[in-house]
């Protein structure tokens, strides 16, 4: 006998949350870390509510909400409460049951400006780092550098001239999206500024290359396993890569003499020399002409190591634009991004954690 469709929902449901998600979902062990990391944190969640007069939401669903947004690609946080809303894994992640509110999006996002700024991403980033550390997983010896452009949230139609008295650039606008001809105008940082994001700059890395107006990346990755140990945001010149280098190296607790590898960009005496100055190796690639790094250097075999898994790092400036979001940031100014960049590093982490020999499994099965 054919059965007929009950289109008429039941008034009260025993099924819980916890038995519509996969038991092998990965999200489940990776809530158990998680959740460990930020009950260490409670001490610096309850110093940033005492500094607010209105209650905030739960800063602990905020941050593993965060956490979906880079994992999961979500292009902005209006998907991402509409994914939390819909999708069991991600509710039974955040910490919600199957009847309560997500909430709006606009309230999401007023929460997390107020909430998650440069100094708590930071401890959130160091408290992953340390488990690594304790589970062995970040060696003390060997480490590479390199930086990378991160485009900023801003179009070339708002770079002007800083002084733009009695100049074109004080007419109002015509229109929402005005005609603008740079033919002929030099342009350049000195003279001229973003009015959309002060803090970007117009850079290009390769002489062939598009100039564009940017921020700048940089990483310190160990070499055991290609996890991230310090991150730093600043202008993008052509002196930065190497002045971020020298400031995260030197923040570095070391017990034995350290080795950093490097592309050919920091084969500089101002790098090499800063180098040797806080008593690291520099194993920096060669150029061809006015080499910095001596031959006594190079003969080591412990150097063409170094340059071997030092382009290990593109795979974390490759995961982070594809999967995290951060070719180009929608966030305004130093502040923001570098609070964005250290959670995209930090969750970075947590996924290639997990890939190491099943640690994972081993710890938070």
């Amino acid at each position: 006998m054919r059965g007929t469709q009950n289109f008429q929902g039941a008034m009260f449901s025993t099924i819980s949350l916890e038995e519509r998600v996969p038991a092998k979902h990965p999200l489940r062990k990776l809530r158990a870390l998680v959740d460990a990391l930020l009950a260490s944190m409670s001490a610096e969640f309850e110093a940033v509510d005492a500094r607010r007069g209105r209650p905030l939401a739960p800063p602990e669903m905020l941050l593993k909400a965060l956490l979906l947004h880079i994992l999961f690609s979500i292009r902005s946080e209006r998907l991402l409460v509409e994914a939390i809303d819909d999708n069991l894994p991600y509710r039974g992640f955040v910490g919600l049951n199957i009847e309560d509110k997500v909430g709006d999006h606009s309230t999401f996002s007023a929460h997390r400006e107020r909430l998650f700024n440069e100094e708590l991403a930071r401890v959130f980033f160091e408290r992953v780092k340390h488990m690594a550390q304790w589970a062995k997983l970040i060696g003390e010896e060997h480490f590479s550098v390199d930086g990378t452009l991160i485009e900023a949230w801003a179009s070339h139609k708002s770079f002007k001239r800083k002084e733009a008295s009695g100049s074109d650039d004080d007419a109002p606008p015509q229109g929402r999206n005005p005609e603008v001809d740079f033919k002929g105008e030099t342009r350049s940082n000195d003279t001229h500024a973003s009015t959309t994001d002060p803090d970007a700059r117009l850079f290009k890395k390769a002489a062939g290359d598009t100039s564009r107006l940017c921020h700048m990346g940089h990483i310190l990755m160990d070499n055991r396993h290609g996890l991230v140990v310090d991150v730093e945001i600043t202008h993008a010149s052509g002196a930065a890569e190497r002045e971020a280098a020298l400031k995260m190296l030197a923040r570095q607790k070391r017990k034995a003499r350290l080795t950093v590898g490097a592309d050919k960009g920091y084969d500089c005496k101002a790098f090499v020399q800063g180098c040797r100055q806080l008593g690291i190796t520099p194993h920096v690639a060669a150029k061809a002409k006015h080499l910095a790094i001596d031959g006594r250097t190079q003969r080591h075999e412990v150097y063409q190591v170094s340059l071997k898994v030092r382009k290990r790092i593109e795979e974390v400036f490759g995961w982070i634009k594809t999967v995290g979001g951060l070719a180009k940031t929608k966030l305004i100014g130093h502040a923001k991004l570098a609070g964005q960049a250290l959670m995209c590093f930090a969750a970075y982490n947590l996924v290639r954690m997990g890939s190491i020999g099943g640690w994972w499994d081993a710890h938070y099965a």
